[in-house]
């Protein structure tokens, strides 16, 4: 079992892992052994309230199918338990920073001070433009 948050714990048997070949160089190793692994994980078996879903949708973009499967390639390693791991730890990140829900925004005004020292400033520019203007006695 795997603890994402307080709420939130996830059984292990229903993450998929596969070992593929890993694409790009590393000579013949990468023709021969299958190090890359391919991790996937069905969203629908969480129950998740739904407003972690709609930031887990956004949060995992690309990554999650349109049957609500989050697949993720991990090829960074050479070794296949590394990168079993490391494909397992980027799970985990993105189910946390789903769970997280944003604080909301609060509205706030402008101090009177702060409106006072703006107008003082656009005063003092102004100033300095009208300055600027000369007259030519010709």
């Amino acid at each position: 079992m795997l603890r994402i948050s307080r709420d939130l714990v996830i059984d292990e048997d229903d993450i998929e892992i596969v070992f593929v070949r890993a694409s790009g160089p590393g000579g013949q190793n990468v023709n021969k052994v299958s190090t890359s692994a391919q991790l996937r994980f069905d969203t629908r078996r969480l129950t998740i309230p739904e407003d972690a879903s709609i930031r887990l949708a956004r949060i995992a973009g690309q990554r999650m199918t349109k049957d609500g499967v989050i697949v993720i390639h991990a090829q960074r390693f050479r070794t296949q338990e590394r990168n079993r791991q490391d494909a397992i730890d980027r799970l985990v990140e993105i189910l946390r920073e789903a769970m997280i829900r944003p604080t909301p925004r609060r509205a706030t005004r402008p101090t009177y001070a702060s409106k006072q020292r703006r107008l003082d400033g656009k005063k003092r520019r102004g100033d300095v433009k009208a300055g600027r203007g000369g007259r030519f006695d010709d």
